[in-house]
């Protein structure tokens, strides 16, 4: 049937595209999924063309095969959303299109699209209730965590990968707790999480392994397999960590070289945990003069007017402080430039916090496998804004204590 347009038709046309621009998109993407559907359905017809060997209609001396119609279907496809297309069949059934592949209902590049939305932080209820809306096809959150999977084995590389090639000079330990479904029961898992510095500054998370964080077991075994993997135990000169029981003894076993640093923050915690509110602000500044002095020499100066002013009101408080001073001033021994980024754990609690962050929305891990592949995503994440910030290559900036003053003052379960 020919289809006449008048004049006046294309005038008024015209004129509500000028009065409304947005018009002209939404008739665009009114056609674009029909035209593209129409021109899949084309290329799939010609391809049941070669494989009969005959073109429609065409008569051969053996004819063992025929065309038998079409059936619908809908593919979602990245930038178009949904189409329709007709999948041609022959009669035997032997006829399989390499168009659109039988088992999928999107391409590949969707699927990988979502699997990085997923990783990122949305949540695969949310995914799923979004999705027809950006790609004009409703995924199930099931379908969503399937798509993940499909990263798994990149991640586990990634993982697990060789550290033969690189020289880590100090190594940030800590642990991180999760909800995660182990056994169709829900249980409290922890992650053993290490980051290494390279001798030029560069931070890489260089272990992450299911263990107990308490358990000095736990820790030998992540040690040992960093190793395994080719990590030089004689290039590691110091470990930062918050005094984990029994991971201070076991990591100058496994490293001979290496040194500890007790994490300033949580020493100082300990300490004021001990301390009465109204003298929590005049032993913080004390503290802070120990631990931001110029040099060991002046820090055990301070340290000594700290137990002679505290020793008769706060006892406990300064015994406290006694038994951690000679491992929280380690960080003296190593380049002043780096001392900023080498006095806390600050840079493993803050990818901590960022796991926290990302697993908060989820509530329950499923699984270890799927807690790897998140952790994973999010330490390359944050690798990528390392970059930018090596150890020893930051600004100066005096940090104070004064929020542990504000805060709650007991150690952090």
């Amino acid at each position: 049937m020919k289809v006449e347009i008048s004049v006046s038709e294309m005038v008024q046309v015209f004129k509500e595209i000028q009065e409304q621009p947005e018009k002209i998109l939404e008739m665009v993407k009114a056609d674009m999924p029909q035209a593209v559907g129409g021109y899949l359905s084309k290329i799939m017809r010609l391809e049941l063309t070669k494989f009969l060997g005959r073109q429609p209609y065409e008569r051969a001396e053996e004819e063992s095969n025929h065309r038998n119609g079409s059936y619908p279907r809908r593919f979602a496809l990245k930038g178009i959303g949904e189409v329709p297309v007709q999948v041609p069949r022959d009669r035997k059934g032997e006829y399989q299109t390499q168009v659109i592949p039988k088992s999928k209902q999107y391409e590949d590049e969707l699927r990988q699209d979502i699997a990085v939305m997923f990783l990122s932080g949305v949540s695969t209820r949310t995914l799923a209730m979004i999705s027809h809306r950006l790609i004009g096809h409703k995924i199930s959150s099931g379908e969503v965590s399937r798509c993940s999977q499909e990263l798994v084995t990149a991640i586990e590389s990634w993982r697990n990968r060789n550290l033969s090639s690189m020289r880590f000079k100090y190594l940030f330990c800590d642990g991180v707790y999760f909800e995660m479904r182990v056994a169709r029961t829900i249980e409290k898992v922890s992650v053993l999480v290490v980051i290494g510095v390279t001798e030029n500054g560069q931070k890489q998370v260089i272990g992450i392994q299911s263990g107990d964080k308490e358990s000095a077991s736990s820790w030998r075994e992540t040690f040992k397999d960093l190793k395994r993997r080719g990590l030089d135990s004689q290039t590691v000169t110091l470990g930062i960590m918050d005094g984990l029981p029994g991971l201070e003894k076991v990591f100058r076993e496994e490293f001979p070289r290496g040194k500890v640093q007790r994490c300033q923050v949580h020493v100082a915690r300990n300490v004021l945990a001990k301390v009465p509110q109204k003298l929590k602000q005049e032993v913080a500044d004390d503290i802070r003069s120990i631990f931001y002095a110029s040099s060991r020499e002046k820090a055990l100066e301070f340290s000594t007017r700290f137990t002679e002013r505290w020793q008769k009101d706060v006892p406990s408080a300064v015994k406290c402080l006694q038994n951690s001073l000679d491992s929280c001033l380690t960080f003296l021994d190593f380049p002043e430039e780096e001392w900023i980024s080498l006095r806390t754990t600050n840079v493993i609690e803050r990818l901590n916090k960022e796991f926290k962050r990302r697993t908060k929305p989820m509530e329950i891990v499923a699984g270890e496998t799927a807690c790897y592949t998140l952790l994973a995503f999010i330490s390359i994440k944050m690798e990528i804004h390392w970059r930018s910030n090596p150890v020893g290559k930051v600004r100066y900036n005096l940090p104070s204590l004064r929020n542990l003053i504000e805060g709650n003052f007991t150690q952090s379960p």
